[in-house]
């Protein structure tokens, strides 16, 4: 067990206060990876057709699963420091690439290559954390780690938008403030022109993450790394029923995740008839619980609550309330969002507990299987769009979310048999 407010690094700072520092840095690497996000297809979409870019974004996630599979091996050589420094310098050469390539070839590998490394950055950090926090204590650090984070993509839609516009804030709905600020980040992505502002403000925010990363890391010691090829690595996986389990139910969450983001704002708009505006609001609704319920959902499994049974709790209420959308009928703006801001509260819970679950069952030596484990999320990329369109094949598009929500029920038949972390 490593205790959380008795080890130091090597320069004297207690292991809590690396910890504060490792969030503050999620928040601004997370911060960098959210705002092209909301603008990136749109983007794409200037060089080429829709369909092309569906398919470069396949491509990136067969090549960010590739550099998982192998993020092992480069550990192990050259250490998670400097991985992860050389790794934003990467990431800095290809968003300065973002903001002045004007070929849809260069554009194409430069957003390929970017996606595999801002995932490969994101794994140096959670083993930073990972290192650095005490097992008992990793449900309630996990749970802020990420409740920081999505705080970012809360945040990143309106500072987009203000990027995107030039600099004004112009509500579709003429109105201002913070509702109205908002309502314009899914409306100002659709239809500005501006999108290498956002790059430019992402390859800005890297500096500061490069810094922060050499002024609180510098110091970080590494595990002894285990060595196994991919094979023996999943057949560890296989063999250990409760991270079976755990992986399986982790690709079920992370295809409901994949399903939304590619279908919800599609259906919102095309088949309930809402306007870009409203549908910027009721996504920034949906997303409150991950920054309301992850932390405090951490701490109870810390004080021995489980994370089965919480687990269990949140795809229980998350498949309920996805097959429920099926019978919304309207566009009313409160409806859905109470309605989607109620999918998100399974969907949080699950999420911090999966997360707790696996950071208290392997150790930071083992990240052979962190990278396995952050494959599930780039597979489910891939599963989503195939799903929707089996699924549009045989019935409407209102009855998708049955289907959803039964795959994320599915679910409880891992979590509910899993083994509680003593």
């Amino acid at each position: 067990m490593r205790h959380h407010d008795s080890i130091k690094t090597s320069s004297g700072r207690h292991t809590s206060s690396v910890v504060y520092s490792i969030l503050i840095i999620g928040f601004i690497y997370t911060l960098h990876l959210v705002l092209p996000v909301y603008v990136t297809s749109s983007f794409l979409s200037t060089f080429t057709d829709e369909r092309t870019v569906g398919i470069l974004y396949t491509v990136g996630s067969i090549v960010t699963i590739l550099g998982l599979f192998s993020i092992e091996k480069i550990l192990k050589r050259f250490g998670n420091y400097r991985t992860s420094i050389v790794l934003v310098l990467i990431q800095m050469v290809l968003f300065y690439g973002f903001i002045t390539a004007n070929s849809f070839l260069m554009i194409s590998i430069i957003f390929v290559l970017s996606s595999a490394v801002v995932a490969l950055i994101g794994f140096n950090l959670d083993v930073y954390l990972e290192t650095y926090t005490d097992v008992g204590h990793t449900g309630g650090v996990r749970g802020l780690y990420m409740a920081i984070n999505n705080s970012a993509w809360i945040l990143a839609p309106l500072i987009g938008s203000i990027l995107v516009a030039g600099g004004t804030i112009v509500s579709v709905t003429g109105g201002l403030g913070a509702t109205g600020a908002m309502s314009t980040a899914v409306a100002t992505v659709v239809t500005g022109a501006n999108y290498r502002n956002v790059y430019i403000a992402a390859f800005a925010i890297l500096f500061i993450l490069l810094f922060l990363m050499y002024k609180n890391l510098r110091h970080f010691k590494d595990p002894l790394y285990n060595h196994d090829s991919l094979r023996t690595t999943l057949s560890r996986v296989f063999k250990n029923d409760d991270l079976s389990k755990l992986f399986a139910a982790n690709l079920i969450l992370n295809i409901f995740y994949d399903w939304m983001i590619i279908y919800m704002p599609i259906y919102l708009h095309q088949t309930v008839g809402f306007g870009w505006d409203q549908i910027g609001i009721i996504l920034t609704i949906m997303l409150l619980p991950f920054v309301i319920f992850q932390f405090p959902a951490g701490k109870l499994a810390d004080r021995g609550w489980g994370e089965k049974k919480i687990m269990s709790l949140g795809f229980l209420i998350l498949g309920l309330t996805t097959c429920a959308l099926t019978f919304i009928s309207g566009a009313n703006l409160i409806v859905w969002a109470a309605a989607l801001f109620a999918t998100r509260i399974g969907a949080s819970i699950a999420e911090v507990m999966i997360e707790a679950y696996f950071f208290k069952k392997v150790p930071p030596a083992d990240a052979d299987l962190l990278g396995s484990f952050r494959i599930t999320r780039y597979a489910a990329y891939i599963i989503a769009p195939i799903i929707t369109a089996i699924g549009l094949a045989y019935t409407t598009s209102a009855n998708l979310f049955i289907i959803l929500g039964l795959i994320v029920l599915w679910a409880l038949r891992y979590s509910l048999t899993i083994t509680d972390v003593v």
